[in-house]
């Protein structure tokens, strides 16, 4: 068997009852056969950056896995489409949305799956949540970077 490598994974949806897709979504992930829940951050409310719609909720996740990060890829998209996710076209509105941010220390860099995830860095729905669980992943500078994107922490 494979050792575990950390990952963390975020969570966002903009239709249907979003808080009730990620909640499940979280219990969902966490019965996938070779990956543990570690921790997973609060919800946040954000406004669609390079998409439409109303506003989001985004969460970001910690796992342990034994999977490969494509084995990983794939069981995300499984959820994402037993939730409803259908993509019509780029960045479209969407019931659940399943990000790989990273995979232990792995740089992977191929038609299906970019790791760590491109844009990450330059969103706030991704570093605020990141920062709540692991903020040793996330430098003051990248939060400054961001600060101006409106987003709120849900209680």
């Amino acid at each position: 068997m494979r050792p575990p490598v950390t990952a963390y994974v975020a969570f966002g949806a903009n239709l249907g009852v979003p808080q009730t897709a990620l909640l499940r979504a979280m219990e969902d992930i966490a019965v996938i056969k070779g990956v543990t829940l570690i921790k997973h951050s609060c919800l946040y409310r954000s406004a669609p950056v390079a998409s439409s719609g109303p506003d989001y909720i985004n969460a970001v996740v910690e796992i342990s896995t034994v999977l490969t990060a494509p084995a990983l890829l794939a069981e995300l998209q499984q959820l994402e489409q037993m939730a409803g996710r259908q993509r019509p076209y780029r960045n479209a509105p969407r019931t659940l949305d399943l990000d790989l941010l990273t995979y232990g220390d792995a740089h992977i860099d191929s038609v299906t799956l970019v790791v760590p995830h491109p844009r990450m860095n330059e969103r706030a729905f991704v570093l605020l949540p990141l920062a709540e669980i692991a903020p040793e992943r996330v430098s003051e500078a990248q939060l400054q970077a961001v600060q101006a994107q409106a987003i709120e922490r849900l209680v």
